[in-house]
């Protein structure tokens, strides 16, 4: 009787694919396996398993499955589960979910492979130049890679070569699988087992007395396995014979020695012992016992605690709690920056009870997390990452925390599925029946209503640890200190007497400027022209640093213009300001102050964002200067006074989200400030002080914030009263978005009405050369979701059907932020 399988595979496609099978692979086999597949004319995809049957495809005639590459599942069922609400609910196909859930390396890869045919006599004669020059370099080497024929080449399009040279029967290409995870071997010795007796070792040193370094190996190999009970590496015996890993092979060679090798983690936890937590003030612990309170009706618990009340430690027995039963936790931060911080403080407790899993880590390093998650191991019972995190393998998950849940840096924007991961993890902790808390000293505007209408638990902390008061925002008018002529560059004379005063005291400064770069516009004195990027209709950033124009959007880049490139003029000057423009601003006035830069820029490396951290907080820099990335979550306890040097870019943002954003980011920076004893200090520049915004934030009025944005809301029909969605059109061709978004928008009004805005292009209209155009769709709550979405799905499948509409891309983004 036949067998198939459904498989997911990892590409943009809504269905399943069906393959035939053998009884006996079809017994072996098991949802959550990955096998390799043929697809297409000849490419090679790794599939997973959905799903094992016996009814044949209707529509087409199944193919066979090349080979299984799994022994065991590495999916679990309540991952699959998550991921078909994912695709469901983000209007992704299982395919997306599959590739971005997954680390690259488990996605094994077919590399073409093309080869001489050996049964075929070539007239060389016939070929042209370029296949000549594939043929002679095949009687050179056996078989060639796509990438090496491209080289030889020295063109990107070999297809049409290749297609004439396998009608010419010169050559054939088949598909080879390789799989890009390799564990990491550690390379040990010791004696050979000739060596094992008294009598043979004496005679074995007695040969060694004239190779003095070999016998120095020899027995610090001795002494080092009469002290520790640990095999000895290469490295180690190298070291503490002090010679060279020559001496160790010649030694090998002789088989007085001999290697193996043992399979070693990449992440390994190599700290003291772990200390007890700590005990919890008055404050927390109310806290404390309002959530387990809260966890007996309820799944999710707000814990809206102000800036340094302590929150962590409330987690930390949370943790405890948790770990103690034998289940996992997963503890998700919305910056790779923060867990530097995070790591550290939960080691200290749990040792190497805690993995770390974000994209800063290689493919390798985060496959064996993945492994250690899957086997349920103690090394992974609590896992710390970014957002991708999401999708590791639990398998009995008690907890899950969302640490400033407020971030827009939880939203996936690029590739699909656009995914939020607040939301996914509310989702998955009761897929596995566990509790989830999201903590935050200004909670988003959705998740505070939702305690109002009880749909959440809350619990909250008012008083910072250690009762130290929350530190004293002042707001200075740089309009009015312009006009008296009070400005050194950037600085107002008030903020640069703190800074001075605050240095003075041995203390540290924050200042924080929510643009990275120098200027972000130079522009021509004479005719006003400022360098735009080719690709995108944005302004160039000037960065000072590699003396070059940058586009944000697309690393399109040239060098530093000494005279205008529409007038010639050399007059040219940079508006606005970025980080390193504060940054140099900063060594001029203040030369002998050490000053540090984070951001995008500065924290590239694997431990770009450590780096800093750790420099900071030992005091080697006394101010340290960045963008958003200081506001989130850490924790420097010498930080007196943080400075915000321009608050309106923030509030004049077009968004809905501006003002409840600009009060979050500047009440999260100024919760940097004054963490100990002395009450910290915050200046706050701005040429509209008595904007409502920030009188509230000033005051640290979070209510009378979210009762006007809620008002705001209810009135122009925004979250949390409505749901959105945003279509957008992608293209080359500037008339062809046009036509076909207004095509669109057209045929969701026929379902909508109304509450269909657009099409519109955004403030950044060409990104990467293709124009966009916006579509917004807002959702009553008493209107159906998956009603909505079914038409969606119908539009957009009618739109594809029209034969000049077939090239443009259509992106939904549900929940859009």
């Amino acid at each position: 009787m036949a067998y198939f399988i459904d498989v997911i595979l990892p590409i943009p496609l809504q269905r399943l694919f069906t393959y035939s099978i053998t009884e006996a692979e079809a017994h072996f086999l098991q949802q959550g396996m990955r096998v390799a597949v043929p697809f297409g004319k000849s490419k090679v995809y790794t599939a997973l398993v959905y799903k094992i049957h016996q009814t044949a495809p209707e529509v087409y005639e199944a193919k066979e499955i090349q080979q299984i590459l799994d022994e065991t599942p590495i999916i679990t069922k309540q991952q699959l589960q998550h991921w078909e609400w994912i695709s469901s609910y983000y209007m992704a196909s299982l395919g997306e979910v599959f590739r971005s859930a997954v680390p690259s390396a488990f996605l094994l890869e077919s590399e073409t492979i093309i080869s001489k045919r050996v049964d075929n006599e070539v007239d060389e004669s016939s070929l042209k130049d370029d296949e000549f020059l594939i043929f002679e370099a095949l009687q050179h080497q056996s078989l060639l890679k796509i990438q090496e024929i491209s080289t030889i080449l020295g063109k990107k399009k070999v297809l049409p070569v290749l297609t004439r040279l396998i009608e010419k029967g010169v050559i054939q290409v088949y598909e080879e699988i390789y799989e890009q995870y390799k564990p990491k071997l550690v390379r040990y010795v010791k004696l050979h087992a000739n060596y094992t007796n008294e009598k043979s070792l004496q005679t074995l040193l007695d040969s060694l007395n004239r190779a003095k370094k070999q016998r120095e190996v020899i027995l610090t190999l001795f002494s080092l396995s009469a002290t520790t009970k640990q095999p000895i590496t290469v490295k180690e015996l190298s070291k503490q014979s002090n010679t060279s890993s020559a001496v160790i092979k010649t030694l090998i060679d002789k088989e007085i020695l001999s290697a193996y090798y043992i399979q070693k983690d990449r992440v390994v936890y190599d700290g003291e012992e772990v200390e007890a937590s700590k005990q919890l003030n008055q404050y927390q612990a109310e806290a404390y016992e309002t959530i387990k309170t809260a966890f007996t009706t309820q799944d999710v618990c707000l814990l809206y605690g102000i800036t340094s009340s302590g929150k962590t430690e409330v987690y930390v027995k949370l943790i405890e709690e948790i770990i103690a039963t034998g289940k996992q936790v997963l503890y998700l931060l919305p910056e790779i920056a923060l867990t530097t911080q995070l790591i550290d403080r939960l080691q200290n407790y749990f040792g190497e009870k805690v993995a770390i899993y974000h994209s800063k880590y290689s493919i390798h390093e985060r496959v064996e997390v993945w492994n250690n998650v899957l086997d349920n191991k103690p090394k992974a019972q609590i896992v710390l990452g970014a957002r991708s995190s999401l999708f590791l393998p639990f398998s009995n998950l008690g907890l899950v925390i969302v640490d400033e849940e407020h971030e827009t840096s939880f939203k996936q924007f690029d590739p699909a599925p656009r995914y939020h991961a607040r939301d996914a993890a509310i989702v998955l902790a009761k897929l596995h029946h566990g509790k989830i808390i999201l903590g935050s000293a200004t909670p988003s505007i959705e998740s505070y209503y939702n305690t109002k209408v009880n749909k959440y638990a809350i619990a909250t902390i008012t008083r910072r640890y250690g009762d130290v008061l929350l530190p004293d925002m002042e707001l200075v008018d740089i309009k009015e200190k312009h006009r008296k002529k009070r400005m050194k560059g950037h600085f107002s004379d008030r903020l640069l007497e703190e800074i001075e005063e605050t240095i003075g005291n041995g203390e540290q400064v924050i200042l924080f400027q929510n643009r990275r770069g120098y200027a972000p516009i130079i522009e021509c004195n004479t005719c006003g022209h400022s360098p735009q990027c080719p690709n995108c209709d944005v302004s160039l950033t000037y960065h000072h640093y590699k003396n070059q124009l940058r586009c944000h959007y697309c690393s399109h880049h040239i060098a530093m213009q000494q005279q205008c490139l529409a007038c010639g003029s050399h007059e040219l000057d940079s508006k606005g300001f970025g980080t390193q423009q504060i940054e140099e601003e900063l060594k001029e006035l203040l030369p002998n102050v050490k000053v540090g830069r984070m951001d995008l820029d500065t924290t590239r490396g694997k431990y770009g964002y450590q780096k800093i951290i750790s420099s900071f907080e030992q005091q080697e820099i006394q101010i340290l200067v960045g963008t958003q990335m200081l506001t989130k979550g850490l924790d420097f306890r010498n930080v007196n006074l943080v400075g915000i040097m321009n608050a309106d870019s923030m509030l004049n943002f077009p968004d809905f989200r501006a003002h409840e954003r600009s009060f979050q980011l500047i009440q999260q920076v100024a919760g940097r400030a004054g963490r100990t004893k002395k009450r910290g200090k915050v200046i706050v520049q701005t040429y509209n002080p008595y904007h409502q915004i920030l009188q509230q934030v000033s005051v640290g009025n979070y209510e009378g914030m979210f009762t006007d944005q809620l008002n705001d809301r209810r009135q122009f029909h925004y979250p949390p009263f409505y749901r959105l969605i945003k279509i957008t059109v992608k293209h080359k061709e500037y008339n062809r978005v046009n036509e076909s978004a207004a095509w669109f928008a057209k045929s969701l009004r026929n379902s909508f009405g109304d509450n269909v805005l657009g099409p519109e292009f955004p403030p950044v209209a060409r990104i990467r050369n293709l124009y966009l155009k916006h579509i917004l769709l807002k959702i009553p709550k008493q209107q159906s979701l998956a009603k909505t979405k079914d038409v969606i799905t119908r539009v957009k499948n009618s739109f594809s059907s029209i034969a000049s509409y077939r090239s443009v891309r259509v992106i939904v983004d549900v929940d859009t932020v």
